[in-house]
């Protein structure tokens, strides 16, 4: 019998989904500081995620990447219209 997923409103990790936190864990470390968002920024980027109606297991519904890797760039925003976070351009 095949295994059943649970849908959650949570963040990679969150959702069971260990290995691939992992991977975009690294991902996120490898980003170049001129395009990583500063670690508060990143966090409050999550926070906000973490309560939008959008998110499913980590992934954003609207533009479909995980949010970890899009809140881990500065130069993108949320997806939502109008946004929940802007990109930072300082």
């Amino acid at each position: 019998m095949a295994e059943v997923r649970r849908q959650c409103r949570c963040l990679l990790k969150e959702a069971g989904e260990a290995e691939m936190a992992a991977i975009i864990a690294d991902y996120v470390a490898g980003l170049d500081d001129s395009v990583r968002t500063a670690e508060d920024d990143y966090r409050a980027r999550l926070a906000v995620c973490g309560t939008c109606d959008q998110l499913m297991n980590g992934t954003c519904r609207l533009c479909g990447c995980y949010v970890e890797t899009r809140a881990a760039k500065r130069g993108l925003s949320c997806p939502m219209v109008p946004p929940r976070w802007t990109k930072i351009d300082h």
